[in-house]
Order: structure tokens, then C-alpha cells, then sequence
């Protein structure tokens, strides 16, 4: 009868501790393993493992939202990064690694004097760069004639460029290979808005991501995804006479249009490369080019380029 009533007591307890927590799990009792020892297992998963572990129990929120696990989803090199903006002491000394790396996933981080920020992608702790538009090679950016230079509240940046008028559309930037996150498959994107005045756009632009290693890819993506025949302006002749010119806008691929972005920006991708193989001092180059169609064009604003981690779908 005792044996009986010690099993039925232990019973109620596994039971009470799966309702309250959960902490069962295929037979191992895992209050008997000491917060460290969580923390450890837990800093092999990611982030978005971390977050569900800690709504277990208390045991594994503590273990789950210590430094010692958010240190190891942190860069490697994060305070010499973070270190390159204004303001950067009052975030490491105030903030926890949990909070700190919430911060660098929810609010991208200006460094290099405002040329790019810095983000991490939130459920991989990847890093996310953006090349701000000032720092793009423009052609003819800096003749009025042809772009714009602005300041703009919805932009991080503290200037966006608007294309006033070209014929010639040439947009380059490069990234050292050396401050991405290594082993990363990366995509790339225009960030950019449409003016009200925007014309000449029927036609669709090159984008060529080129890595260290040498690898070139080139596809052909839109910057506007209106499905209807479109009335553009086009200077032609010698006399420079603008004349209507009707188009039809091809729009099959849809990762080849742009998209809406929550900040209120859109993005389309330019192209896509790895850091598995590259070299890792080299330097990975991206462009945006429309050289071909010759038609004359403008309304375009660009904020910059964005390099950050694909989504791997599950």
C-alpha cells in the first residue's frame, strides 16, 4: 500500500510539473539540471528558440534570457561595429545581450558617420547592412540637372537621392566581404520610393551582383509594377523633342517586382550571393543599371541598397 501511494504521489508531481511548465520531456526531468547547464543547450539553438523556451517555466526564461546565451547570438565582432556610431557607449553599457540584440533586430544602427547602417536579422542573429545612397557611386549624382539630394523624415539616412531626369541610369556600391556573416546565403535590394512625377520606367533595369570570388550574376527586375500600357515621355533626334511613347509592362515574375516594405519604402531584389566560399577580404560589388533602352526618365527616389540574410523557408 505504501509503494502504491509513493507512485501515486510522484505521478501527481511529474503531472503538476508538466502543467505548470512543462519540464517533461521524453522522461528526463530537467529541474534536475542546473540553470548554467540550460543556458548552455539553449545557446546552441537561435534566438526564436530562446524566445519559446523562455515561456516554459521560470527555470528556463532565466536560462533562456541570460547573457551567457544571448552573448553567443551576438556577432562575434558586434562592439566593433557598434562602436563606429555616435551614442554607441550608452547601448552597451545599459542594455543586456537579450535587449541588446532586440534592439539591433527592431532599429537599424547608423555607423561610418551615417554612410551605412547596421541590423541583425531577428530569428538568425545574421547581420543586415544598408548602403546609404551617399555612398552609392551615382552616375552624374552630383549635377542637379540630374539628381536631387533630399532630406526626407521616413529615411534613416540624412539624405535620400531623387532622380530629376537621366537617359543613363547607372547605380553602383560594394560591401567588404570581411563584415558579413560568414556561411550566409545573401540577397540584395534597391530601396527606393516612386515620385508622383515618376515617367520612363516601362522598360525593365539590370541588376548584377559580382563577389570576390568572381561570380557574376545579372537579372532584369522592375521598379514598377503597374499592369496597364503606360504613356512615357522619351527625348529622340537631334532637336531633343519629347513625344509620347506607349509600352506594355511585362509583370509575370513576381520576384522580379518591387515590394512594399513596413517602413514604407519598397525594395526589389537585385540579386542574390554567398559568403560560404567567398574570400573573406574581398569585396562583394552590386549595381542597378538602365543603359540600353536609351528613353529618358526620372521621379526615381533611392534611399540605398540593402545586404541582409535570405529567409530560408520551412
Amino acid at each position: 500500500m505504501e509503494e502504491e501511494r509513493e507512485s501515486k504521489i510522484a505521478g501527481k508531481r511529474e503531472e503538476d510539473r508538466e502543467n505548470e511548465g512543462g519540464e517533461i520531456f521524453c522522461g528526463i526531468d530537467f529541474y534536475v539540471l542546473p540553470e548554467g547547464c540550460i543556458a548552455a543547450v539553449t545557446s546552441f539553438t537561435s534566438p526564436r528558440d530562446a524566445c519559446r523556451f523562455a515561456s516554459i517555466s521560470k527555470i528556463f526564461k532565466s536560462a533562456a534570457d541570460s547573457d551567457a546565451v544571448w552573448e553567443h547570438f551576438l556577432p562575434s565582432d558586434y562592439r566593433e561595429i557598434i562602436v563606429k556610431s555616435d551614442g554607441a557607449q550608452s547601448l552597451l553599457d545599459s542594455l543586456s545581450s537579450k535587449h541588446l540584440f532586440m534592439h539591433l533586430a527592431d532599429t537599424p544602427l547608423l555607423i561610418d558617420d551615417g554612410a551605412m547602417s547596421f541590423s541583425l536579422e531577428k530569428s538568425t542573429g545574421k547581420k543586415c547592412f544598408t548602403i546609404a545612397a551617399r555612398n552609392l557611386a551615382i552616375t552624374w549624382g552630383d549635377t542637379p540637372k540630374y539628381w536631387a539630394w533630399h532630406s526626407v523624415p521616413e529615411s534613416r539616412f540624412s539624405e535620400v537621392a531623387e532622380l530629376v531626369a537621366v537617359c543613363w541610369l547607372e547605380i553602383k556600391g560594394k560591401i567588404k566581404t570581411s563584415l558579413l556573416s560568414p556561411n550566409t546565403d545573401y540577397a540584395v535590394y534597391l530601396v527606393f520610393k516612386m515620385t508622383e512625377g515618376t515617367y520612363g520606367f516601362y522598360s525593365p533595369v539590370e541588376g548584377v551582383v559580382k563577389t570576390a570570388g568572381g561570380k557574376v550574376e545579372t537579372r532584369n527586375v522592375y521598379l514598377e509594377s503597374r499592369d496597364m500600357y503606360q504613356i512615357v515621355p522619351r527625348r529622340v533626334g537631334i532637336f531633343n523633342q519629347l513625344r509620347g511613347r506607349v509600352q506594355p509592362a511585362e509583370r509575370q515574375d513576381g520576384e522580379k517586382l518591387p515590394k512594399q516594405r513596413a517602413d514604407g519604402w519598397q525594395e526589389v531584389k537585385i540579386g542574390e550571393f554567398s559568403t560560404w566560399m567567398d574570400v573573406t577580404d574581398g569585396e562583394v560589388e552590386m549595381s542597378v543599371l538602365e543603359v540600353k533602352a536609351g528613353n529618358w526618365k526620372g521621379g526615381l527616389r533611392v534611399e540605398g541598397i540593402e545586404i541582409r540574410p535570405k529567409m530560408v523557408k520551412k
